[in-house]
């Protein structure tokens, strides 16, 4: 396996919290590889996958001789390679005489396989088999539309799998919005069979239906194939559990100065500047002057009675001792 290093610049650590798990994922890569032997309908195939993914896709050229995703201990390799690349899918094209033009589409968890559908390609057409406008070719990066038709898709278990397989493959990036103006191509898949599946890819072209809303014609771009499943292999039970798992808590806007306490609950932080109350100047009509002056008054009428009755008194005394004399 890889060896752990902690990053040592803040380029290495955006690049690793760029890999951590998310509430919202982003858009998953797709890891594209070459068996021990192949053919050139799947090395045409490979190539019109990578043309279709180019942003978010890693093709290796190169033979792999030790990856054979369906036996114990040949995953080693591929699940080594997903975690190089970070890729949570991958596309691997292998031919036998037993399995002859084989394609394996797979999906991982936490760069561990997480479940596999073999196919056999026949009646291949690439791209440039097919006459059309050049202005039609679908543009890098734009979302597709889906089309799965026939009952297969929702009754047979394996075109279950090989539907979801699909879908995570090609429709890139979740987004909540989307701009119907930029939707120009879309996805074909025919049950045939409850083994075989039509996959085509079309182009949509917008013509006047005297409406506002325009008549949509599609427009086969290719590359166009019959998939045979094969042989398909289900995720475990606990894994599933685990990759299907979900949080209830959203992304939400951080409140400044604001925390949360166990005990005291919601607690805020409030800042107020110097008040500078000595510096300030007083006015004269405030009601706390007023209630002093009120105040001294009283005081100073009380203080006058007593001193007047303290006069009268006093006087009252002399007048006693005059007339004793």
């Amino acid at each position: 396996m890889l060896k752990i290093k902690t990053p040592k610049t803040q380029r290495a650590k955006r690049a690793l919290d760029n890999r951590a798990p998310k509430i919202v994922e982003n858009a998953k890569k797709t890891l594209i590889l070459h068996g021990t032997k192949t053919s050139g309908v799947v090395n045409a195939v490979l190539m019109q996958i990578y043309h279709m993914k180019r942003d978010n896709a890693v093709k290796y050229t190169k033979k792999n001789e030790n990856i054979r995703p369906f036996e114990s201990g040949g995953e080693t390799s591929l699940e080594f390679f997903s975690l190089k690349t970070d890729c949570s899918l991958f596309v691997f094209g292998s031919h036998s005489k037993k399995r002859p033009n084989n394609l394996v589409l797979g999906r991982m968890f936490d760069h561990h396989i997480y479940d596999l559908v073999e196919v056999g390609v026949d009646n291949f057409k690439s791209t440039e088999t097919f006459g059309y406008d050049k202005k039609l070719t679908p543009r890098i990066g734009s979302k597709p539309f889906f089309a799965f038709i026939g009952e297969g898709f929702e009754s047979v278990e394996e075109l279950k799998q090989l539907k979801e397989v699909l879908l995570d493959l090609f429709r890139g990036e979740v987004v909540e919005n989307l701009n119907l103006a930029g939707i120009d191509h879309v996805f074909v898949c025919t049950a045939v069979s409850p083994t075989t599946v039509f996959f085509t890819h079309c182009a949509l072209r917008l013509k006047k239906s005297g409406t506002l809303v325009p008549r949509m014609e599609l427009v086969e771009v290719g590359p166009s194939m019959d998939l045979v499943i094969r042989r398909h292999r289900l995720p475990n039970d606990s894994v599933k559990k685990e990759a299907t798992k979900t949080t209830s808590d959203q992304l939400k806007k951080k409140i400044k100065n604001v925390s949360s306490d166990i005990v005291q609950g919601k607690i805020g932080r409030i800042y107020i500047p110097d008040q500078k109350a000595g510096s300030i100047p007083l006015s004269n009509d405030i009601k706390g002057l007023k209630r002093e002056r009120r105040e001294a008054k009283k005081s100073k009428r009380a203080q006058e009675t007593g001193e007047n009755e303290a006069k009268k008194q006093k006087t009252c005394s002399d007048d006693h001792k005059l007339i004793g004399n």
